[in-house]
C-alpha cells in the first residue's frame, strides 16, 4: 500500500513538472487527467473547464463565444512517465523518460461574471473550424454554423483579501528579511521582474498596485519559484494551465 502510494505521488510530481503546473493545487487537476486517461467531453474541475482531444491531431485550438471567437487558445500535450525508461540522473530526466499519453488538453478558468450558465465554443483541428467531435451538445446558429456547448456552474467566489485604496490591489508576502519578492499576473503579461514588493517591516513585503476595475490572476516570484498567495483562497488555472491566485478590483 505504502509503496503504491509513493509511486503514485512520484508520477504526479513528474507530470506536474512536464505540463508546467508548478503549485500543489495542480495535483487535483493532474489527478483528474490521470483518472480519465482518454479524451472525452469537457468536464468541470474546481473553477475551471478541462477540454481534451486525441494527440493524433497535429494541432488543436479552441475559441469561445463570449469572446466573439476572436482569440484562439492552443491545446497542450499531456506527457506521462515512460515505464520502460531507465532511471534518470539527478533531477533532469532525459527525453525518453516521458511518452505521449494520447491526450491534448486545455484548462479554461470560468469567468467570474459570465452571465450565461453555459459556454459556447468551437475547435480548430488541424486548421479546420469544427464543433467538438467528443461533445454531443451543440447549437446551430442562423447561418448554419454549429457551436459546441458546455454547461457550467455559477461560481460564487469569496471576497478578495487584497483590498486596499480604491482602484488598487494590495499584495502581501512573508519571507525572511532582505529578500527580493516580485508579483506578476494577467495585469502585466506575467512578467516576473516588473513589480517588486517593498519590505515594509521585517519579513513582510507589500505592494499597492493601481489597476482598472476587473478580475486579475497573479502569483508571487521568490527565490526562482512561483508561489500562490497563501492568504487568498480564490485560486484558478491560468490560460497556460498553471494555478494562479485571483483578485478583483471594483
Amino acid at each position: 500500500m505504502k509503496k503504491s502510494l509513493v509511486i503514485s505521488v512520484t508520477l504526479l510530481m513528474a507530470i506536474i513538472g512536464i505540463i508546467g503546473a508548478e503549485d500543489s493545487d495542480s495535483y487535483q487537476f493532474v489527478d483528474h487527467l490521470l483518472r480519465h486517461p482518454n479524451p472525452g467531453k469537457p468536464s468541470v474541475v474546481n473553477d475551471s473547464v478541462v477540454f481534451t482531444a486525441p494527440s493524433s491531431y497535429r494541432r488543436v485550438g479552441i475559441a469561445f463565444g463570449h469572446e466573439g471567437f476572436g482569440k484562439i487558445y492552443w491545446f497542450r500535450k499531456l506527457l506521462i512517465p515512460n515505464e520502460d525508461a531507465s532511471p534518470w540522473v539527478r533531477d533532469r530526466p532525459p527525453p525518453d523518460m516521458f511518452r505521449d499519453s494520447g491526450m491534448l488538453f486545455h484548462v479554461f478558468p470560468i469567468p467570474e461574471n459570465l452571465d450565461a450558465g453555459e459556454i459556447e465554443y468551437r475547435l480548430i483541428i488541424d486548421g479546420l473550424w469544427v464543433p467538438d467531435p467528443l461533445n454531443p451538445d451543440y447549437k446551430t446558429d442562423a447561418s448554419g454554423i454549429s457551436r459546441s456547448v458546455v454547461s457550467i456552474p455559477r461560481i460564487k467566489r469569496p471576497d478578495s483579501p487584497n483590498k486596499g485604496p480604491e482602484g488598487t490591489l494590495t499584495f502581501t508576502f512573508y519571507a525572511p528579511g532582505g529578500e527580493t519578492v516580485c508579483v506578476a499576473g494577467s495585469f502585466n503579461n506575467w512578467d516576473p521582474f516588473m513589480y517588486e514588493l517593498s519590505e515594509t517591516s521585517p519579513g513582510r513585503y507589500t505592494l499597492a498596485l493601481p489597476l482598472p476595475p476587473g478580475v486579475y490572476q497573479y502569483a508571487f516570484f521568490y527565490r526562482g519559484g512561483r508561489h500562490l498567495d497563501p492568504v487568498n483562497p480564490r485560486r484558478v488555472y491560468s490560460r497556460d494551465g498553471k494555478a494562479a491566485s485571483e483578485a478583483t478590483v471594483q
